[in-house]
């Protein structure tokens, strides 16, 4: 009988859930929750329960069909303190913490929440999440922004750069461990990060920090120009155009990848320039992150939602390959991800991280 892990992962308006063994995703689905439901709620984590109970009863619902044998349950690890990464056993002080969103009101504190909930169903002692977004490996040096009231953190698509990492390093018969990477998570946020032997220590905040401009998001830009912005607009305005209507959405109208890329395949010089400025952003990074590995760099990977566009890969490889293997992983993989890092604990691979 197949043995399979239930991976859960929360967004906004939806739950992303998979029964995924050694190998592959056996069975995957994304259970939507009406705005209107979403609505009656003042902070995300008041949700746990009806979102449990969809949860709960589309996985009994496919294991009643399937030959399949559940031996273990993982959540996208939410907004919780910085962490060294790996896996991470689910405590009851991170459930307090998420339970409270004393980090961040998100929808990704629910992915612990909805695992330990269903892995007691099970009756497991123990449920786990996998490289959260506040994974946290910097350098000191790296910290320091320009201003000591403003500090540089970790935040990044941690869960996905570190799962690409250890596949290309198993690729090359190479040790995670031991192994150095500049990747570039190319998606609706960017994250760019320098990894040394396996850990994250130097990254671009993929919402509001460093780094190149995304389809909907800023990136960093000159300081003049910001602080104009923010002494004529309300902070929440501000916020919410620096997030959510920068980048491709500000100069195309569209932060839709498929949209941009047809835009540019036709011509359109417009779209073309701010192609050129998107991939100069990035190579300019990847760049300067293979700098600060002291040219010490196994590979170069391109993954998130843009790594499938062929012209973006393509145009960063002419740029980088004379830096190392240019590695293209497309997509997020994140509920596979998650799996991978259950399993390795599951199977004594790993031992899990206490919060």
């Amino acid at each position: 009988m197949r043995e399979v892990v239930i991976a859960i992962n929360p967004g906004s308006t939806s739950t992303k859930y998979a029964l995924v063994d050694r190998n592959e995703i056996v069975y995957e689905e994304t259970v939507r929750h009406p705005q209107e439901e979403i609505d009656k709620y003042d902070i995300v984590t008041e949700q746990i329960d009806f979102r449990y109970s969809m949860i709960k009863s589309a996985v009994d619902a496919v294991l009643a069909k399937e030959e399949i044998k559940v031996v273990g349950a993982v959540g996208r690890g939410g907004l919780v303190k910085p962490l060294k990464g790996g896996t991470y056993r689910v405590s009851e002080l991170m459930k307090k913490d998420l339970m409270e969103c004393k980090y961040a009101n998100h929808a990704s504190n629910l992915g612990a929440l909805i695992a330990d909930k269903i892995a007691k169903d099970f009756g497991f002692n123990d449920s786990y999440i996998v490289d959260p977004v506040t994974t946290d490996n910097m350098w000191d040096k790296a910290r320091l922004s320009g201003h000591p009231d403003i500090i540089r953190f970790s935040r990044v698509h941690a869960l996905n750069i570190k799962s690409v990492a250890r596949h290309v390093s198993e690729m090359k018969n190479m040790e995670f461990d031991n192994s150095n990477f500049v990747v570039a998570h190319l998606g609706g946020g960017i994250s760019i990060a320098a990894l040394e032997k396996g850990r994250l220590v130097d990254v671009s905040d993929g919402l509001l920090g460093m780094g190149p401009f995304s389809p909907e998001r800023a990136g960093a830009m000159p300081l003049a120009g910001i602080i104009n912005m923010c002494y004529s607009k309300p902070q929440k305005e501000v916020v919410k155009i620096f997030s959510k209507q920068s980048g491709f959405k500000a100069y195309l109208g569209t932060n839709d990848f498929r949209e941009i890329e047809k835009m540019v395949l036709d011509g359109d010089k417009k779209a073309v320039e701010t192609f050129d400025a998107f991939i100069y952003q990035i190579i300019k990074e990847i760049g300067a992150y293979a700098a600060a590995l002291k040219g010490k760099v196994d590979a170069v990977i391109i993954t998130g939602g843009c790594a499938y566009a062929k012209k973006v890969v393509e145009a960063i490889k002419e740029h980088v390959s004379w830096i190392a293997d240019v590695v293209s992983y497309p997509g997020e993989n994140e509920l596979t991800a998650l799996a991978e890092g259950a399993f390795r604990v599951i199977d004594g691979k790993e031992v899990p991280e206490e919060y």
